[in-house]
């Protein structure tokens, strides 16, 4: 067998699915803890006799070493520092706590949401959305699949809008659903369906010919045909192609909150990047992975349940 379709022991799918995660964060942690990889700036500790620097702020490291050569040649008291990253970069620990705070935290603001409920806002509008652009997707790209007729009379115009931004249409989307979160629900649509649409068809276009002409040799109408056999035949990767579009949603959903939002995550990460907080704007963007990753494998072993005759293919 050819080292390229070798097939992994279960050990060694675990072993490898847990290093994808650990290389990443062992760069991480030595761009943080080891000064010499990356610190390019200077914590400030002691601003010496220097009216130049501030205490517990951060500068370039020619910055620290001019004023710092400047109080020597004068006889003053030099600034004290240590190396360290840029604020931008929390070190791991730093986020790993505010993965915790973030949740116990009260909001900054008077009558703003809890992080929790920015959480559960976002979670309601991706699934809202990515739900009725199934409900469109599904049935349109499935008929596009199955029938050449619909398909070109479909598809031309689903081409040309999908190159189209999603987020171009937010202002006409406020100016028609208002400013609530009905043109985000659309942004994250639009930003799904039309790939929805050809990414079926195209599935639903691989279900095997003979299949469909064995169903026609024995008398099967088209009707029966898509019902009985082209749609069974597809499912289990139409089901595989819904959880990657999924991840999409999600992906439109923080340009969807951009517009008027006053919760939800995005909210929160642009609040928490005002203040400079950048161990919860990491807390909250890991966060968002997490609950992506979970319902991935939720879903996965849902489709291994509802297709057995599929296996690792749903």
């Amino acid at each position: 067998m050819s080292y390229v379709t070798q097939s992994l022991s279960p050990q060694q799918k675990v072993l490898f699915g847990l290093g994808s995660f650990l290389i990443p964060i062992l760069i991480w942690c030595a761009m943080s803890y080891i000064p010499a990889i990356w610190h390019p700036q200077v914590h400030i500790t002691d601003v010496g006799s220097s009216t130049f620097l501030q205490l517990d702020s951060r500068v370039e490291r020619h910055i620290f070493t001019e004023q710092a050569q400047l109080a020597v040649d004068q006889g003053l008291t030099p600034p004290q520092g240590v190396l360290s990253n840029p604020i931008y970069l929390p070190a791991p620990h730093e986020v790993a706590t505010a993965l915790v705070t973030a949740f116990i935290t009260p909001p900054a603001q008077a009558g703003a949401p809890w992080f929790h409920q920015s959480l559960w806002h976002s979670i309601q509008l991706v699934f809202s959305a990515f739900f009725i652009s199934s409900l469109i997707g599904i049935p349109l790209g499935i008929l596009c699949g199955f029938s050449k007729t619909i398909s070109q009379l479909i598809e031309p115009f689903v081409e040309f809008f999908r190159y189209l931004p999603a987020p171009a249409f937010g202002a006409l989307a406020v100016a028609i659903l208002g400013i609530n979160d009905a043109p985000k629900i659309a942004i994250i649509v639009i930003g799904t369906l039309f790939q929805q649409i050809l990414i079926i068809a195209n599935t639903t276009k691989t279900v095997d010919k003979s299949l469909i002409e064995a169903g026609f040799t024995l008398g099967t109408s088209k009707t029966k045909s898509l019902f009985y056999v082209v749609i069974p035949a597809a499912l289990p990767d139409i089901y595989r192609d819904l959880r990657v579009l999924l991840g999409w949603a999600w992906t439109y959903l923080i340009v969807a909150e951009l517009i008027g939002s006053t919760s939800g995550i995005t909210w929160f990460i642009t609040q928490q990047a005002r203040y400079q907080n950048f161990d919860n704007v990491f807390a909250a963007i890991l966060i968002i992975g997490m609950i992506g990753l979970v319902c991935d494998v939720l879903l996965m072993k849902l489709g291994q349940r509802l297709f057995k005759w599929k296996g690792a293919k749903a």
